[in-house]
């Protein structure tokens, strides 16, 4: 494995953007544009060889998607309860789409992707209350959308209609040492892409330096509908609660940007 410094690695990320369109090392992998980068930095899984390695993380993108970027995977409070296997999943799921196929007849689903400024169809946001410095998930059944009538039906018989209770939450100062561990340094770089004969190529374009992950702005963004929280459950398997927030919005979340 190459050892890098911060400055060798930027030198290396300027060489690889100078090479121009470059074949894909995992041809119809979606994760290919930062498997690719990956070995022409000689690097494994992101882990990055430099000084202080766990501060740093590198994340590719591909120049135009519309697909979120998954920044965080951190469970609500209160932890101890195991709020979204033993409660959001029985209480408020579904059945899963695949429920009596791949999966057995009863398998449930909790899967939603919500914003700080709309509620979902299925009456769920998040709100940032920041007196009591808490981002918390809410339900109001009243914004339910009419087509999920029947699901709204079982959640009054399972639970009730009222606000979710308690409130699923995370705390500011628990999301600022989260993050301070996980997104504090960040170098993000963008490829556009490319199919020549059946084959995928990619031109790594747009490098930024990102430093010093900034909570109040992650908070703003919540508010502002571009940082997401990501619910992602069924009955046989959690695969994690995510924040996830829009690719050409990174930027936004550090104090120090600098392009390469």
């Amino acid at each position: 494995m190459n050892i890098y410094t911060k400055e060798t690695l930027i030198q290396k990320l300027c060489e690889i953007k100078a090479m121009g369109w470059i074949l894909s090392a995992r041809q119809g992998n979606v994760g290919g544009i930062g498997n690719t980068l990956e070995d022409l930095l000689g690097i494994k899984e992101n882990n990055l060889p430099i000084p202080n390695a766990a501060e740093w993380e590198l994340k590719c993108q591909r120049i135009g998607t519309t697909s979120l970027t998954s920044g965080l995977h951190f469970e609500p409070s209160p932890r101890a309860i195991k709020f979204v296997p033993k409660i959001l999943l029985p209480k408020y799921g579904w059945g899963h789409k695949e429920a009596g196929g791949i999966y057995s007849l009863n398998e449930m689903s909790f899967r939603q992707t919500i914003t700080g400024t709309v509620r979902s169809d299925r009456g769920f946001k998040v709100v940032v209350d920041r007196q009591q410095r808490k981002v918390l998930i809410s339900f109001d059944a009243n914004s339910v959308d009419p087509r999920h009538s029947e699901w709204l039906k079982s959640v009054s018989e399972r639970i009730g209609l009222g606000e979710l209770s308690p409130q699923p939450y995370w705390g500011f100062d628990d999301l600022e040492h989260k993050t301070g561990t996980k997104l504090l340094n960040c170098f993000y770089v963008q490829a556009r892409t490319k199919r020549e004969k059946g084959k995928e190529y990619f031109k790594y374009e747009n490098i930024l330096m990102l430093k010093k992950f900034s909570i109040d702005a992650f908070v703003t963004g919540i508010e502002q509908g571009f940082v997401y929280v990501d619910f992602d459950a069924r009955s046989g398997h959690n695969h994690g609660t995510k924040f996830r927030w829009r690719h050409n919005r990174i930027a936004d979340l550090y104090a120090d940007v600098q392009a390469i």
